[in-house]
């Protein structure tokens, strides 16, 4: 069968996502599309809206054929290690296209791109070094850099789903068989629009309006819409929780967690008794060189305890949690399982577990905030479409 991947969250899935499914579809002609989704935990730092099974189904419904999910210690990470870990899943379930959208003009050469980045990334490694100032970001820093090969590359900072996109095509490159690449520009709508307008909107103003109590139905898919009249949750929910694990923390043992370098262990133990919820927390925390999603990110870190080692440990403990399938998807699964090197999960026990360690601890906090959030793990099958 012909497949194609996608990288995805779906924080929910809305008409947008069903638009870019059906475009992928049509133009790779794929037989069955799959879907590396992140789990609970999201790449910009945050809890999902809704979880992984929820919004799993929701896609399946509209058009994806196989769910995998994007393990945490990949899922809650800035775009290049978010990007290496969806791109492997990929290739791990042999797909042969990868298609993504991007707020940049569709018909720029991101296979070119990939290609250039992994055959001079000395080079390019060696510019980067050269700009010390540490008020600039990663995605600053580089846009400077590679804005001398073509200056399109100096808005990279402006457009988030090409940033991804670019860094997807990197680690494409690196494999001796790399997937034919697919990018559909994103319709009406940047990544960070908060309109809610028309058909199509962005995932960030339709949280919005859920979260002020606004209706979504038109944007979103009948099984979104009624999904988010279920529950929903958001950072504030899991306040009090982050405050706790700040406070009874040593500077010692936050040392231990993963990505808290330079000393922020004290940036954060300062700034805590001054906030009063989330928000405040950010702001008094975040800076010109510690962007907001890298300081949500070291909060989530922080909340799940995540420590360095056990992290980077993960990152070689590889495996395929199946979240669900059509029967197209089922068929594929069943025809590929022979030849893929990784484990396949379908349900999780004993031995399961020790894989899936960081997930189901990370699962059973985004538990803890709300009853009506089902086991996230155990006793769980793969959904049937």
């Amino acid at each position: 069968m012909n497949t194609c991947g996608i990288i995805a969250e779906y924080n929910p899935f809305h008409n947008g996502h069903r638009y870019q499914l059906q475009e992928a579809r049509e133009r790779t002609q794929a037989d069955v599309m799959v879907v590396v989704m992140s789990g609970n935990f999201l790449q910009r730092g945050e809890p999902a809206i809704i979880d992984k099974w929820q919004r799993a189904e929701e896609a399946l419904s509209q058009g994806a054929d196989l769910i995998v999910e994007l393990p945490i210690q990949w899922s809650l990470q800035s775009a290049d290690y978010f990007a290496k870990g969806g791109v492997q899943l990929l290739h791990a379930l042999h797909c042969k296209s990868l298609s993504f959208g991007t707020d940049h003009s569709a018909d720029f050469d991101y296979s070119f791109f990939g290609h250039f980045t992994t055959t001079h990334q000395k080079a390019i490694d060696e510019a980067y070094q050269k700009y010390d100032d540490p008020t600039l970001t990663y995605a600053q820093k580089m846009a400077t850099v590679l804005a001398d090969d073509d200056p399109a590359f100096a808005r990279l900072k402006e457009q988030p789903n090409h940033v991804l996109g670019l860094t997807y095509a990197k680690e494409n490159a690196r494999f001796e068989q790399a997937m034919g690449i697919y990018p559909i520009e994103r319709k009406k709508v940047n990544h960070h629009s908060a309109e809610l307008t028309g058909k199509i909107a962005s995932a960030t103003a339709i949280r919005q309006a859920v979260f002020e109590k606004n209706s979504v139905k038109n944007v979103v898919p009948v099984k979104t819409a009624k999904d988010l009249t279920n529950y929903q949750v958001s950072w504030e929910d899991y306040w009090p929780f982050l405050r706790y694990k700040i406070l009874a923390s040593s500077l010692a043992e936050l040392r231990e967690i993963y990505q808290m370098v330079e000393g922020l262990e004290y940036r954060l133990k300062s700034k805590i008794r001054q906030a009063s919820n989330f928000e405040e927390y950010v702001q008094l925390v975040k800076s010109k060189r510690y962007t907001r999603a890298r300081i949500q990110r070291l909060f989530c870190y922080c909340l799940l305890n995540l420590k360095d080692k056990d992290v980077k440990k993960a990152w070689h403990n590889n495996y395929l949690h199946i979240l669900g399938f059509t029967q197209k998807g089922q068929q594929y699964l069943q025809q590929e399982k022979k030849t893929i090197s990784w484990p396949i999960i379908s349900k999780v026990g004993q031995t399961e577990e020790e894989k899936m360690t960081l997930g189901i601890q990370s699962d059973n906090i985004y538990q803890m905030v709300n009853t009506k959030i089902k086991e996230q793990n155990f006793g769980q099958f793969p959904i049937r479409i």
